[in-house]
């Protein structure tokens, strides 16, 4: 039995955010290389720096799935109280 307040059944948003990030990622490369055929050299370089960014925000995201769940207090922890308001 759980004796603190967080939820029961709480899930990690990292996979929800991986997969937001591969979605943002094939468009960002879409939309750099029509940008690049159309001669729009500036609207491809900025989805180039938006693809660029969205690849190092991946990386992170799978390092920190890779790492799996850090550390939870068990149930012989109390929880922590909210804040009273004076």
């Amino acid at each position: 039995m759980r004796t603190g307040s967080e939820p029961t059944t709480a899930r990690s948003p990292l996979r929800t955010r991986f997969w937001l990030s591969v979605w943002g990622l094939v468009w960002a490369v879409f939309g750099t290389v029509a940008f690049a055929l159309a001669g729009r050299t500036g609207w491809a370089v900025a989805c180039g720096v938006l693809a660029l960014i969205v690849a190092v925000d991946m990386t992170f995201i799978v390092r920190h799935i890779r790492q799996g769940p850090h550390y939870q207090p068990g149930p012989d922890i109390p929880p922590y109280n909210p804040p009273e308001d004076r």
